[in-house]
C-alpha cells in the first residue's frame, strides 16, 4: 500500500522548510477550536433555518431579510485575504478570542436589532469572524500538534462544521418555533461565550510567525504549484456547490419527496459528513494525492448516477448520504496540502483557500441557477458531476504534493 512518506509526488517540488513543530500535541486546544467551528458555522447558517420569521419580525421581505447572508460572505472574503496582514504581530491566541468576541457581539446584535440595517451590521461582524477564523485555523492547528497528528487535528477540527450541518438548521428552525428567532440568536451567543472559555483555558501563547507584509498572498499564490492548486480547490468547491445549493430542488421534484423527506435524506447527509471527517485522516495517512483524486472522483461518479437514475427516493437517499461521507474529506484533504505545499506560509495559503472557496460559493449557486432554469435539476447535477471529473483530473495531471513532514 502507498504512504505518502513512500511516495512522494513530484519530486522536483521545492518549498520553504516548516518552522519548528510542537513535540506534544495540545489535543485540549484542538478540541477549542472545533468548538469555535461548530459555534461560527452555526451562526452562519441560522438565517436559512430562520429567514421567514426574521423576515417577518423586522417587517422586510425575505429577499431583504436573506442579504444578511450576501453580506457574511462577502465580508468573510475580504477579512480572508487581509487578515494576516491586518494581524501582524499580534499572538494568534489574542486574534482567535478576539474573533470569539466579534462572533458573540454579532448574534446580541442581531437578536436585538430593530431593523434590517443593524441586522446587516451584525452580520458583517460574523464576516469577519468568519473570514478570520477559517484564514488563520490551519497555521494554529500546526503548532498546536506534531506534523504526524496534523491530519487528525485537522479532521477533529473540521468536525465542528459536520455537527453544525447536522444540527443548526432542523435545530433552528425547531427552537425558533418555541423560544422565536431572537431567543435562538441568544442562544447562539450563549454557544459563542462557551467557545471563547474553553479558548482561554486550553490555548497557548502562539506569538505571530511568518512575514505578513502586503504582496505575500501573491507571492505565495505564484510559488511553483500554488495557483494550479487553487484552481482545484475553486472546482472542487464549484463542484460542490453546484450540486448542494440545487439539492432541495432535486428532491422534490425528481425523487418526488416533501418537506419530511428532504429534512430526513439532509439528516442522513449530514450524519454521513460527521462520520467521513473521521474517515478521512486515515485515507490522508494513506496517501493525500490519491485522497485529493478520488474524492471529486467519487462526488462526480454520484452525481452521474443520480442523474441517470434519480427518482427512486431509498437510491437517492443512500447516494446523497454517501456524498456527505467523501465529501467531508475535502476541506480536511485540501488544508492538509497547505501544510505541506507552503508550511512557511500556512496562514496566506488559509487566506487563499477561504477566498477560493467562497468564489466558488458564488459561482457554483450562479451556475447552478442558470442551468436550473433551463435545464432543470438533473442539469445541474450533471454540471456538478462534469466540474468535480474535471478537478480530479487537474489533481492527478497538475497538483503538487509535498512531502509528509
Amino acid at each position: 500500500m502507498p504512504t505518502d512518506t513512500t511516495m512522494i509526488d513530484t519530486p522536483a517540488f521545492e518549498t520553504t522548510a516548516p518552522p519548528e513543530a510542537p513535540t506534544h500535541a495540545a489535543w485540549g486546544a484542538v478540541f477549542s477550536m472545533s468548538l469555535g467551528v461548530f459555534a461560527l458555522v452555526t451562526a452562519e447558517f441560522l438565517p436559512a433555518s430562520l429567514l421567514t420569521p426574521l423576515a417577518r419580525g423586522l417587517q422586510v421581505s425575505e429577499g431583504i431579510a436573506g442579504q444578511a447572508v450576501t453580506a457574511t460572505a462577502f465580508v468573510a472574503l475580504l477579512t480572508s485575504l487581509f487578515i494576516s496582514t491586518l494581524a501582524r504581530g499580534m499572538d494568534r491566541r489574542v486574534v482567535l478570542m478576539g474573533l470569539s468576541v466579534l462572533l458573540i457581539a454579532s448574534n446580541l446584535i442581531v437578536a436585538a436589532a430593530p431593523g434590517v440595517v443593524t441586522l446587516l451590521f451584525g452580520r458583517v461582524l460574523m464576516g469577519i469572524a468568519l473570514g478570520g477564523f477559517w484564514s488563520l485555523s490551519v497555521a494554529m492547528v500546526m503548532r498546536l500538534v506534531p506534523a504526524a497528528m496534523i491530519p487528525r487535528a485537522l479532521s477533529i477540527m473540521f468536525m465542528g462544521v459536520s455537527a453544525a450541518t447536522v444540527f443548526a438548521v432542523p435545530v433552528g428552525s425547531y427552537l425558533g418555533a418555541i423560544i422565536g428567532w431572537r431567543g435562538v440568536f441568544l442562544a447562539a451567543a450563549v454557544l459563542g461565550v462557551l467557545a471563547l472559555i474553553v479558548q482561554a483555558a486550553t490555548l497557548p501563547a502562539l506569538p505571530a510567525r511568518g512575514n505578513a507584509r502586503a504582496g505575500m498572498l501573491i507571492e505565495v499564490l505564484t510559488r511553483p504549484g500554488i495557483g494550479i492548486g487553487m484552481a482545484a480547490v475553486l472546482l472542487v468547491f464549484a463542484g460542490h456547490f453546484t450540486f448542494f445549493t440545487y439539492i432541495r430542488p432535486f428532491l422534490e421534484t425528481v425523487t418526488g419527496v416533501g418537506i419530511d423527506g428532504v429534512t430526513a435524506i439532509l439528516f442522513g447527509f449530514g450524519i454521513a459528513n460527521f462520520a467521513g471527517t473521521y474517515l478521512v485522516a486515515y485515507a490522508i495517512r494513506w496517501s493525500l494525492r490519491a485522497t485529493l483524486t478520488m474524492l471529486p472522483l467519487i462526488m462526480g461518479g454520484l452525481a452521474v448516477l443520480l442523474v441517470t437514475f434519480g427518482g427512486v427516493t431509498v437510491l437517492d437517499a443512500a447516494l446523497i448520504a454517501v456524498w456527505g461521507l467523501f465529501f467531508a474529506g475535502v476541506p480536511v484533504s485540501w488544508s492538509t496540502w497547505i501544510t505541506r505545499a507552503i508550511p512557511d506560509q500556512a496562514e496566506a495559503g488559509g487566506s487563499l483557500i477561504v477566498a477560493a472557496i467562497n468564489i466558488a460559493i458564488a459561482t457554483g449557486a450562479g451556475l447552478g441557477g442558470v442551468l436550473l432554469e433551463s435545464t432543470g435539476p438533473r442539469g445541474v447535477f450533471l454540471a456538478s458531476g462534469l466540474i468535480l471529473i474535471a478537478a480530479a483530473a487537474l489533481v492527478t495531471a497538475r497538483v503538487r504534493i509535498g512531502p509528509a513532514t
